[in-house]
């Protein structure tokens, strides 16, 4: 049985709307770079994507649904990833840091405060601060 067998159906389908917003900041500037694609390939092992999902979602990233998390530690460990990707090719461009800003809203944060929680987890991020010790700096 494998691991990811254990989580309910509505789990996977988290981890899938997840994956297609990490995808999403990749393409916001026209491109994937081999550092973007890198993140993107270990990202896809990490919530057990299939192949063929990957596929799909790459392909169409914008089928798929932000689906923010209950918890606001679950939502923070996604802006972590989020970020990260914006970072992946060490190029904040300014249409991922404007997707970045919606994608903040979309995870379920205060609206009037997404731009200051996107410039707080950029420079985090930027400081190379680790997941934990950006979730506990929020």
């Amino acid at each position: 049985m494998s691991f990811s067998a254990l989580f309910t159906p509505g789990f996977k389908q988290r981890n899938r709307d997840h994956f297609a917003a990490i995808v999403r900041v990749a393409l916001s500037d026209g491109i994937i770079t081999d550092e973007e694609k890198a993140f993107i390939n270990r990202t896809a092992i990490n919530l057990e994507i299939e192949d063929s999902e990957v596929a799909e979602i790459m392909a169409n990233p914008d089928n798929y649904p932000i689906n923010p998390p209950a918890n606001e530690k679950r939502r923070l460990e996604r802006l972590f990833d989020l970020t990260r990707m914006v970072f992946a090719d060490n190029i904040a461009d300014e249409e991922e840091v404007l997707l970045l800003n919606r994608l903040v809203v979309g995870l379920g944060f205060n609206t009037e405060e997404s731009n200051n929680i996107s410039a707080k987890a950029l420079k985090l991020v930027s400081d190379g601060l680790d997941e934990d010790e950006f979730v506990a700096a929020f």
